[in-house]
């Protein structure tokens, strides 16, 4: 059950509120809201003078819903994701290596016409003697880039004593797929405004997919965008398997902007553009795509990623396309 109460509710029944009904409990610039589990069935008689408006659910998928909400429009630094008319293209390197690599990159998306470069820092690996990022050293090469380029940053945090450093820099927090469960990283994502990008999980249902979602929309932050990269299945050629039925289910069900990630789902090069072409006639508000100047020299995930050659042609065919099924890119 969803709460908006008036400013004015006494904290009294606000504490109440928390010890019996377990809500969790944020000030808004106008309401109090309150979110309780779906085993509230009716409306606790102590806040009733002090109700605006509630939503009842039967499902622990609530500010996500668009039951409440029916579309959440939040910004990507200069430009918004989640109007029905646009889809946002970011683009750039699994992770930042040196200055001359990504300002190679940057210079390259700003030429094309892209606003937002994806980079990361902390990079959590599969395996432990793999390239892991720059750290706070790739987070000033970022930094510099949005200076000099005015293109808006995406970067994952890795754990939540990363979580400051990265909010200086990035315009979207990415939560990567395997940090989803983090509660320390999604409560502090939840506790700041700035957008945060909820990668989800490879062996992650839906409905967990959205929970972690709730984690960071119930501790007060509405600036949520959702991203598909592939789950696990039975299938080993391939490195995932992107799923568009789920995407299909959350266009349906949730009112979060949703991005696809086509570039970690594959695990290969060779498929992306049909992969990219596929999500954007879903009518998907962004793609997030890997590219590098040189990708077989990539200290990380070198197969997926294509080069700036490459980006180019994919970045125009889906241009065109994307004027087909009436979305303008930016």
């Amino acid at each position: 059950m969803i709460l908006q109460l008036k400013k004015s509710t006494p904290e009294e029944t606000i504490n109440r509120l928390k010890k019996d009904h377990f809500a969790r409990i944020v000030t808004k610039q106008d309401h109090i809201q309150a979110v309780t589990t779906k085993s509230t069935e009716c409306v606790p008689e102590y806040v009733e003078n002090y109700l605006i408006k509630s939503w009842h659910f039967d499902t622990d998928i609530q500010l996500a819903s668009k039951s409440f909400e029916e579309k959440r429009v939040t910004s990507i630094g200069t430009v918004e994701i989640g109007n029905p008319n646009t889809m946002n293209f970011i683009a750039g390197p699994c992770s930042v290596e040196s200055e001359e690599q990504i300002f190679t990159v940057a210079h390259s998306l700003v030429k094309l016409g892209i606003r937002s470069l994806r980079a990361g820092c902390y990079k959590p690996r599969t395996s432990p003697y793999s390239f892991m990022g720059m750290g706070k050293d790739g987070l000033k090469l970022l930094d510099q880039v949005r200076k000099e380029t005015n293109l808006n940053i995406v970067t994952e945090v890795r754990d939540a004593t990363h979580v400051d450093d990265v909010l200086d820099v990035a315009d979207v927090v990415q939560i990567g797929a395997k940090s989803m469960y983090d509660h320390g990283i999604l409560n502090a994502c939840g506790t700041t405004d700035k957008t945060v990008m909820i990668k989800r999980g490879f062996g992650t249902t839906l409905k967990e997919f959205v929970q972690a979602a709730e984690f960071v929309l119930s501790a007060g932050n509405s600036n949520v965008i959702l991203c598909e990269r592939g789950i696990r299945t039975f299938e080993t050629e391939t490195r995932f398997t992107l799923d568009l039925c789920g995407v299909a289910f959350l266009k349906e069900n949730c009112n979060l902007p949703i991005v696809v990630d086509p570039s970690h789902a594959l695990g290969f090069r060779y498929g992306i553009s049909d992969l990219s072409k596929a999500a954007t006639a879903m009518g998907v508000d962004g793609l997030l795509i890997e590219a590098h100047p040189e990708p077989d020299k990539a200290l990380s995930d070198s197969a997926q990623q294509i080069d700036l050659q490459q980006l180019s042609k994919l970045h125009s065919e889906i241009n065109q396309l994307g004027l087909a099924v009436k979305l303008k890119l930016i």
